[in-house]
């Protein structure tokens, strides 16, 4: 009897160790968004992790025309020194810690309607797919298009 009670509570304590396991890996999960602003001549494109553990990225895939590219640069066709943005490949990982971001594209404008108009424009035929994964290994996707940039470009054209 003393040895079929031994064998029932070892299999309790790792049926219990099993849902404290479950239960940490669900707890700490990144929850990946994709941000997009353009407030005042104030644009960017960021990547939140609003969620308990960290986000570790693995790929950022720039979709322009149907074609991958693995930087926004290549997507765009503007003065490199004119915005801010981040490449993340098999060599370089970012980790983004709860309640942070990744800035994937950032830029200014103090004046010029013109040259807001062209950002906008190019930014929005882009559709961002982010590869990340949590501490355990589970794999995520995310995915947004920028054609959200868009329109003020639909609602000039309106009038």
């Amino acid at each position: 009897m003393a040895v079929l009670i031994s064998w029932l509570a070892l299999a309790a304590t790792l049926y219990q160790l099993y849902l404290q396991r479950t239960h940490n890996e669900k707890s700490l999960q990144p929850l990946g968004q994709i941000d997009l602003e353009d407030r005042q001549g104030h644009l960017y494109i960021h990547v939140t992790n609003n969620g308990l553990g960290p986000m570790i990225v693995d790929q950022l895939l720039f979709l322009k025309d149907g074609k991958p590219y693995t930087t926004i640069d290549a997507c765009l066709n503007l003065v490199r020194q004119s915005y801010t943005a981040i490449a993340v490949n098999e060599s370089v990982r970012k980790v983004i810690l709860p309640n942070s971001r990744l800035v994937i594209f950032e830029t200014r404008f103090e004046k010029g309607e013109e040259d807001l108009h062209l950002v906008r424009q190019q930014l929005s035929s882009i559709r961002l797919k982010v590869v990340f994964r949590d501490i355990y290994n589970n794999k995520t996707t995310i995915e947004r298009d920028f054609q959200w940039f868009a329109r003020y470009a639909i609602e000039e054209g309106q009038q």
